[in-house]
């Protein structure tokens, strides 16, 4: 093989080495996590039972119910009757996955005279976390609590809670 041939094959592989001396590479790893789609479905509605006002001039009566079923009716102004009990809901989706609940409060309007509202202040959970992917999901409870007074109309009061899951 004549010289000139042999040097030009030394340069092309001597440039070959610089370019792989100059290169550099790295590697990052990939991730999906794919989930079924959230199922919300209304168990129970939420009721406070009936509430009886005592006579006088007095405010700041709290009524309420919580998560778990507990009613609150402690001031001595009002008499709790009835079946109280608060909403359920059932919710699925994947395992092992955290669900964000979001619940507004709701103005509550009294029947007999659209005028006359109440604000129910919803007691939901920030989150829950889904124990497993089958049919069978979580049921969890949602409560509230309504300030009354010696002045609040007499009337069924009613309202719509809105509820809304979310992956977190």
């Amino acid at each position: 093989m004549p010289s000139y041939i042999r040097l030009a094959l030394l340069f092309l592989c001597a440039a070959g080495f610089a370019a792989q001396v100059n290169a550099a590479s790295q590697t990052a790893s990939v991730k999906a996590t794919v989930v079924k789609p959230l199922t919300l479905t209304k168990i129970q509605d939420l009721s406070l039972g009936t509430v009886t006002l005592k006579p006088g001039n007095w405010s700041g009566a709290a009524v309420g119910i919580s998560r778990t079923g507990v009613l609150s009716c402690a001031n001595g102004n009002t008499i709790c009757t009835g079946s109280a009990v608060p909403a359920q809901f059932n919710v699925t989706g994947s395992n092992s996955q955290t669900v964000k609940v979001t619940a507004p409060n709701v103005t509550m309007v009294n029947q007999g005279d659209a005028t006359k509202t109440l604000i129910l202040t919803v007691d939901a959970p920030a989150t829950i976390s889904l124990p497993n992917s089958g049919s069978k999901g979580l049921d969890f409870g949602l409560g509230g609590s309504i300030t009354l007074s010696s002045t609040t109309a007499n009337g069924t009061y009613r309202g719509t809670l809105n509820v809304t899951v979310d992956y977190q």
